[in-house]
């Protein structure tokens, strides 16, 4: 594993989520949709698309790498920190968001 292709990812992924995240949330004026989008509907399918079937849930989750949970975890840290930057702009009395 190479330590600058990951870090890149990783911001790639956090960029994605949090722009996706602010243009949702100032959409919809829902502050914490995308997190719950994310944990409720992309982190199953993309475990339940990508699992055979023909082994348990737990050795499934085991074959991905440290690379895959890092960039899920930057992905999720990107939608929560778009809603509390939304929610910070609401308090702070912009009537926009």
């Amino acid at each position: 594993m190479q330590f600058i292709p990951v870090l890149v990812l990783m911001v790639l992924f956090f960029v994605m989520m949090f722009g996706i995240g602010f243009i949702l949330n100032m959409l919809m004026k829902t502050t914490w949709f995308p997190s719950y989008l994310f944990i409720i509907v992309i982190l199953p399918v993309v475990v339940y698309s990508l699992w055979d079937h023909s082994s348990s849930l737990m050795s499934h989750l085991g074959s991905f790498q440290i690379v895959d949970y890092m960039t899920g975890i930057a992905g999720l840290a990107g939608a929560v920190i778009s809603g509390w930057t939304i929610q910070k702009l609401r308090l702070g009395g912009y009537r926009m968001f």
